[in-house]
């Protein structure tokens, strides 16, 4: 298949080269009502341009991202698994999973999708990667979503007080007292594998059996030597991405979940003010994963921003 080929949505996975050579797969998923116009050109007859999604984790599968609430009825997609996750390839160099390495895997499949720019999504740590390329390639971002983002690339530090504040939304549930007594071990610099842990509640708008199921699935699914060398040194640059992002016209939506203690509401607004011409949507009730918290809200809320 030639490199600009799009594979017709709903056949996946799908796969292309790395510029190192790494074989690397996507998942091509729903049609959508809109056409995407200002995503940049269409490849394919009746082909809508994709919102292209990067999974956190970070190295997650990016399975785990689904069809964030319904969002492909809307809109099509395309989750890219990154390097040593999924259905993609395990890189001879494993120096290459830092973080500012993968922008070029991310250019690689704009090119690979014939796109002249692309709508891009990020979750958590998957924002630090999108925060990296819209930084490197801002004329190839048309519109940029990031989802209670991950802040290292952009140096946004979150204070203690601001995730207990999002914890103690919580007080109610049978698990707060030990989960926020470990949470405030964690903010406090003291943290433990089993206090890391015992947070995860807190991750979750509701921790049921499904939330639980989802956590363990997670933890399967991450390629932790990955995930080690993911924000290893030099792998930010934050006052230059910042200056890029000063001058970035283009729409950005910021998601927030209420009760997230990863990405805070204040962060997720602070985030947001990086930006000339950027909004923030916060789901009430909702951890760090609000498209299980609403899904109707997230794909609702998403997909009009996008125009879908």
């Amino acid at each position: 298949m030639p490199t600009s080929a799009v594979p017709a949505p709903g056949f996946s996975p799908h796969t292309f080269a790395a510029p190192d050579g790494t074989l690397l797969a996507y998942h091509d998923s729903g049609s959508g009502a809109g056409t995407g116009a200002g995503a940049g050109t269409e490849s394919g007859a009746g082909t809508a341009a994709p919102l292209v999604c990067l999974p956190g984790g970070p190295f997650q599968d990016s399975g785990y991202l689904g069809d964030l609430g319904g969002l492909t009825a809307r809109r099509r997609m395309v989750r890219l698994d990154l390097r040593g996750t999924g259905a993609s390839a395990v890189p001879d160099d494993p120096a290459s999973y830092r973080c500012d390495r993968l922008v070029e895997d991310v250019e690689a499949l704009r090119a690979h999708l014939g796109l002249d720019a692309i709508d891009l999504l990020g979750h958590s740590a998957g924002a630090n990667l999108a925060a990296l390329y819209t930084a490197r390639y801002p004329e190839r971002v048309a519109r940029l979503v990031l989802v209670t983002p991950g802040t290292a690339a952009v140096g946004l530090g979150t204070a203690p007080e601001e995730r207990l504040a999002a914890a103690r939304l919580r007080r109610d549930e049978p698990w707060f007292g030990p989960a926020y007594a470990a949470l405030e071990e964690v903010t406090a610099g003291r943290g433990t594998a089993e206090a890391f842990d015992a947070v995860t509640p807190f991750f979750h708008g509701t921790w049921d059996e499904a939330a639980r199921e989802r956590h363990e699935a997670g933890a399967r699914q991450r390629n932790e030597e990955a995930a080690e060398r993911h924000g290893s040194e030099g792998a930010f640059e934050p006052a230059a991405t910042r200056a890029v992002f000063a001058e970035f016209g283009r729409p950005v939506l910021v998601v927030a979940g209420e009760g997230d203690v990863n990405t805070p509401v204040p962060t997720a607004i602070a985030y947001a003010g990086l930006f000339p011409k950027a909004e923030v949507a916060v789901l009430a009730g909702a951890g760090h994963f609000p498209w299980h918290d609403d899904a109707a809200w997230c794909a609702a809320t998403v997909g009009a921003f996008l125009g879908a």
